[in-house]
């Protein structure tokens, strides 16, 4: 009991109704007495209302959703809007309950339901203004957030399970959810986990959310040039440094010493320094995770998840990446579940090979998909050499054939818009035996020999359609070498023919001087070059071949051919280590044209054009 001074000055307690039951009220307003429904909203709207208020109004409202029709959305728009997650388990488990009964007698009010429990998959917005700027954004902080999540996808499963229909109202809302870009990074990594939680208990939704989650990575990896990460890094790399240099001063000498065996890691270094490449980073990290765990039940691969799971990739992988150019990371979300199992490697393979030798699909389409064969042999370590081996077969194969039939005829020239899928698999061939010819010459020299000698490709060179004047010269050059090394073709003379006829193409350089730029007359890439986001790459590293740069022992090698009668298991040293059967190796390969135009020092993963020199 309260004493008198006390009873005066505390508050008067709340009364739990006003007016009669609920129904009482609601019978009353369709009569057009308003004042006790008036006095139910607001009440209902107290934002001190407390848990027992809050279980006894959805007690009364759970025993009277007949009715709540469409006349009366905006009580059912405020009983949506009641703060139920955070408070007690009674309050949970009667919100849900309620909801329950609601959708299944008005669904009409399926779809408010269905944006009030997705607005929760972000963490709650807390109000920040500092200079009179609003700059609130999500409470990262919020210590329930994973119970909250739990409770928000129970309350989805439930009215699922009500409505039967709800998938197809549920993906616009999704849709129209997706937090922008420019929220913070927990809000998007919290909504993409939120999203993919979702394919797990509605499978039906799952190859559109793939579909929304990889859109909306895309358009942030194509925002993301690879150079713009390097700079940032380098910037940011140099910055610290500076600022270390200032703080460890002039007595840090013996330190120094003792630190230069150990590469010292700070606490930031997963973070990238580019803001848009650090949120990518973060969902490459979460789409990764997701796939493992899919396609991985009690530590063991599952067959059926994985296949069901890797038509779903495809089918967007066709959509949205293959026609889009020059994208640096979303693509490895295929190269990493190709990983799980050969016979998925080699149905990707098969499926780029369909995609590049129809002739009913458009030339693009065609170049980009002999880009993603040359890079994907090349760089996947899990494709086996026998695996690589049927695959040059093919190609070369093909390559033949269109020559017989282009050799001759009135197209038999040098034309990227005629030709353009035959480069693109040129480069592709040339481009997988730079990286695996040590592989493909290993253990038996001369069979191995023999093997590459089968393919011919000295007719391929010296044919009308000249692949070598449109292929990166990168790739052209490195190939040039390999090939005059095990003497399988000799380059060189139609090289250098070709750079003859060649037009510079200048540019005006920073200084004023004209500085001849190189040419991609394919405007083509290598899809799988060294992935750069530092949390995600450690996924990706352990299955990546990586290139060894080249030493002046390496080159001076590469102007040595081998000579005939080579016993069986001689070593040949060139580009030591550049295939290396398990572990990787550090370094870098040719990359895109952009690598002939870039010196080592400014870029992380591309060194300039590796020139050999001709034979004299």
């Amino acid at each position: 009991m309260l004493g008198g001074d006390e009873f005066i000055s505390s508050p008067p307690r709340k009364t739990v109704r006003f007016g009669g039951t609920l129904t009482d009220i609601l019978l009353k307003y369709d009569k057009g007495e308003t004042t006790d429904f008036e006095l139910l909203k607001h009440q209902l709207s107290d934002p001190d209302i407390k848990d027992a208020q809050i279980i006894n109004w959805l007690h009364e409202f759970r025993a009277s959703v007949a009715y709540l029709t469409k006349e009366l959305e905006q009580l059912v728009s405020i009983l949506l809007k009641l703060p139920w997650l955070r408070r007690s388990r009674e309050v949970v488990e009667e919100y849900l309950g309620f909801l329950g009964n609601l959708v299944s007698a008005q669904t009409v009010h399926l779809r408010p339901c269905l944006r009030m429990i997705v607005s929760h998959f972000v963490p709650p917005r807390i109000t920040i203004r500092e200079d009179d700027v609003d700059i609130s954004d999500s409470d990262d902080d919020d210590e329930n957030l994973s119970e909250n999540f739990n409770t928000c996808h129970r309350a989805l499963q439930t009215v699922a399970r009500y409505v039967p229909s709800t998938p197809q109202f549920l993906m616009p809302i999704l849709v129209e959810n997706f937090p922008f870009i420019n929220k913070s990074e927990r809000t998007l990594e919290c909504y993409v986990h939120n999203l993919l939680r979702v394919t797990v208990y509605l499978p039906t939704l799952r190859l559109q959310i793939l579909e929304l989650i990889i859109e909306k990575l895309l358009k942030l990896d194509v925002s993301t040039p690879q150079q713009d990460i390097e700079d940032a890094e380098e910037t940011a790399n140099n910055s610290d440094s500076e600022e270390k240099s200032t703080e460890e001063g002039l007595f840090d000498m013996e330190e120094d010493e003792e630190r230069k065996g150990s590469k010292v890691v700070s606490s930031s270094s997963d973070r990238m320094a580019h803001p848009l490449a650090e949120r990518l980073d973060i969902l490459m990290t979460i789409l990764f995770s997701y796939i493992k765990d899919v396609c991985h039940v009690d530590g063991k691969l599952d067959i059926n998840n994985t296949k069901d799971l890797y038509r779903d990739l495809v089918s967007v992988f066709d959509k949205l990446i293959l026609p889009t150019h020059a994208s640096c990371h979303i693509q490895y979300f295929m190269f990493y579940i190709c990983s799980f199992k050969l016979g998925l490697a080699e149905a990707f393979l098969d499926h780029l090979w369909k995609k590049l030798h129809d002739p009913n699909n458009p030339s693009v389409i065609r170049q980009t998909a002999g880009s993603y064969i040359g890079s994907f042999l090349a760089r996947a370590k899990f494709i086996p050499v026998v695996t690589v081996k049927a695959c040059l077969d093919l190609l070369v194969n093909w390559m033949h054939k269109y020559i017989d039939n282009q050799d001759t005829g009135a197209n038999a020239y040098c034309d990227v818009a005629l030709h353009g899928p035959f480069y693109s698999t040129c480069q592709a061939v040339f481009y997988t035996l730079i990286f695996r010819h040590k592989q493909l010459l290993d253990g038996n020299l001369r069979k191995g020999l023999s093997y590459l000698q089968s393919l011919n490709f000295e007719r391929i060179v010296m044919c009308q359609l000249n692949p070598l004047k449109i292929c990166i010269p990168s790739v052209v050059n490195l190939f040039a070498a390999i090939t005059r090394k095990y003497q399988l073709v000799f380059c060189y003379t139609i090289i250098e023919r070709n750079n003859r006829q060649f037009i510079p193409v200048v540019r005006s350089g920073t200084g004023g001087d004209l500085v001849q730029t190189c040419t991609n007359p394919l405007d083509s890439f290598f899809p799988f070059d060294p992935y750069m986001l530092k949390r995600s790459k450690k996924t990706i590293d352990p299955l990546y071949q990586f290139w060894e740069e080249l030493s002046a022992e390496d080159l001076e090698n590469l102007k040595k051919p081998i000579k005939k009668g080579t016993s069986e298991d001689e070593d040949d040293d060139f580009l030591k280590g550049e295939t290396p059967q398990n572990d990787g190796v550090v370094g870098i390969a040719p990359n895109s044209y952009e690598s002939n135009t870039r010196s080592p020092v400014s870029s992380i993963g591309s060194p300039p054009d590796c020139y050999v020199p001709y034979p004299q």
